[in-house]
């Protein structure tokens, strides 16, 4: 056991800003408590971490599930406004609706930590179950059709983003203020894996009430949202260390703000086709918006360095496991962030309908088929958040990462028609490698800071790992549609002439961004058919058609190209994965604050110096 030098901590707040141990080693101010609206005055009871736990649980798994719901639902949200999102100039309407959510989320997680360490977490929290609740009950009645439908939908939904940022900050900050140290790593486990298990379970339950109507997809968020708000409202206590006198650094939010949100907006367009380029990376837009990006985010940086109370406290990276934690989830995060997206084009432009399911059918089977992705995260979830608790973060994080390593490597042996239990095996491992590493990681990241700075840690590392997820899709994406571009255009060229497409029709379409292709078998739709004119095919003789339209048609075309461009992106992710399994093994030993802020101690949990007050070292 190792004994922690002072030294290495970071300062203690200002004198005044003393706390009183409450239940599970959290701080408690009455005065704070009062304040936060929130069972004002009323005492902790035993039981709350439960209470904590299932709360934001239920924040969580709510959040994750609009989050994803709508990929699978587009192709029915889009038919009920009445908008075809593969027409010229309607791709912005699908990038929207896909990314906004996650853009504006991103966007916000520090500054919502910022402030809730200011103002107080819980009733943050409990503002952003209501602001979310808000904008599915909009959604679910967006009144308007066409192109004003799609810009309503687009705003109300950048509205449920804003409310999920609130629970995103704050949900692993009142868990590590509600849990002892013995016990955080499981409680995240839990936590972690239901923000996981919803991203799946909004494909599933996309698909399905997508068939039924595509209102339900955001109405079924409504009930649970007032639920989730009357109750964290209600049973939610303020156990945080408020420290009095605290600013708000307006310089560093507006330019951290406007830096990340024109660098992801930038990269989000990069996507989308440029002139006769596949891509959007050469389009001056892109190119002055990463700029000017980074110019802000450079900018902000200064600031903070030169304000007496910053938003993004940058000496928290003085603390190894903060810094190093945050090093492994961001590449971990870059390196899987994409993978989803990309599997989900795997199987439904490819290999389902190679299997005779039909286009429209693939988004619902595709989730199904991804399945053994989330049971391994829930089988590992726990025991390496439990284990983790007894023997440090270390070992389980770094081993998570080489799971995922050799899953993706893995991957990379696989043909475009592969055999399903292969595929499952490699998606549990990478499921498992998923598990093993996300808890124990957390966990390390936030019990490492004191508990007055928990707020603006969670915000940190959550805008560390969504960001680097949007970064990743536009990466992954990238990849693959330059790799389509070389050779899909003689191979489409030349197969749509053998079916009788006239010459200069087929040199138009084979001479199309292969983003379209893309876009439309990720919305389940027939990729030829959305290519081709409606007119020509229904000119072309029944046998003709019939081969076009076909279940074998486009997998058999773009299987080659694809999986080209696909293994380039496995490797990159084998990479990152690999150097984020460093970045774990080098993050030492661990300091775990739970009682008086900025004053840890050392000792194991239960042992002689600590117990589950205090703070300890460990691997």
């Amino acid at each position: 056991m190792a004994v922690l030098d002072r030294k290495d901590a970071p300062p203690p707040p200002p004198e005044g800003s003393g706390s009183e141990t409450g239940q599970g080693g959290q701080e408690t101010r009455p005065e704070v408590a009062a304040r936060s609206g929130s069972g004002a005055g009323r005492p902790v009871g035993p039981h709350y971490k439960w209470i904590a736990l299932t709360n934001t649980t239920l924040g969580a798994l709510m959040a994750t599930i609009d989050a994803s719901i709508v990929l699978i639902a587009l192709p029915a949200i889009f038919k009920g406004i009445g908008i075809d999102p593969l027409a010229p100039g309607e791709s912005s309407y699908f990038l929207w609706l896909l990314l906004g959510y996650m853009v504006v989320t991103t966007t916000l997680l520090v500054t919502f930590g910022r402030i809730s360490d200011m103002f107080g977490r819980v009733r943050l929290y409990n503002l952003g179950f209501a602001i979310f609740t808000v904008g599915s009950t909009l959604l679910a009645f967006t009144p308007g059709t066409g192109n004003a439908g799609a810009l309503e939908l687009i705003i109300f939904r950048l509205i449920q983003g804003v409310g999920a940022g609130f629970l995103f900050a704050n949900s692993a900050a009142i868990l590590t203020d509600a849990f002892p140290p013995n016990q955080r790593g499981r409680a995240l486990g839990i936590n972690q894996i239901a923000a996981i298990a919803g991203s799946f379970i909004g494909l599933i339950l996309g698909g399905v009430l997508a068939v039924i109507n595509w209102r339900l997809v955001f109405l079924v968020s409504v009930p649970v949202g007032l639920a989730g708000t009357i109750w964290a409202y209600t049973m939610l206590r303020e156990t945080a260390t408020i420290r009095a006198h605290q600013k708000i650094d307006w310089p560093g939010n507006i330019t951290f703000a406007a830096g990340l949100t024109i660098l992801l907006l930038s990269i989000t367009y990069g996507i989308e086709p440029y002139g006769g380029s596949p891509t959007g990376w050469g389009n001056p837009f892109v190119q002055w918006g990463i700029v000017a990006g980074l110019l802000l985010l450079a900018a902000f940086f200064y600031i903070e360095l030169h304000v007496s109370d910053p938003m993004f406290q940058l000496d928290l990276f003085k603390i190894r496991m903060f810094a190093t934690g945050n090093l492994a989830g961001f590449l971990s995060a870059l390196g899987r962030g994409g993978l989803q997206f990309m599997l989900i084009i795997w199987l439904q432009g490819i290999w389902l309908p190679l299997h005779n399911y039909s286009f429209q059918d693939t988004p619902l089977w595709a989730g199904i088929y991804m399945t053994p992705l989330l049971i391994g995260f829930i089988v590992m979830g726990p025991i390496s958040g439990y284990l983790s608790d007894r023997f440090g973060a270390r070992l389980f994080s770094t081993l998570g990462m080489l799971l995922q390593c050799i899953g993706f490597v893995g991957l990379t042996f696989l043909p475009a028609n592969f055999n399903y239990v292969v595929f499952a095996v490699l998606l549990f491992v990478l499921g498992c490698g998923s598990g093993l590493f996300t808890s124990p990681n957390t966990s390390s990241i936030m019990s490492s800071v004191p508990p007055e700075r928990r707020g603006v840690s969670s915000g940190m590392r959550a805008t560390f790992q969504n960001g680097a997820t949007l970064v990743s899709i536009g990466l992954f994406f990238s990849l693959v549609t330059l790799g389509l571009a070389q050779a899909l255009p003689p191979a489409l060229f030349s197969g749509l002439t053998r079916y009788g497409v006239p010459v200069p029709v087929a040199s138009q379409v084979a001479h199309l961004p292969p983003t379209a292709a893309l876009f439309g078998a990720f919305l389940g739709y027939n990729p030829i058919g959305a290519l081709l004119p409606h007119q020509l095919l229904a000119s072309l003789p029944a046998a003709d058609q019939a081969s076009l339209l076909g279940k074998t048609y486009f997998p058999t075309l773009i299987s080659s190209p694809f999986m080209s461009g696909l293994h380039v992106v496995f490797y990159v992710s084998a990479a990152l994965c690999l150097i984020a399994a460093a970045a774990s093994f080098l993050r030492g030993k661990q300091t775990i604050y739970s009682s008086a802020p900025g004053v840890p101690v050392s000792g194991l949990a239960g042992e002689e110096n600590g117990g589950e007050d205090g703070a300890r070292r460990r691997d």
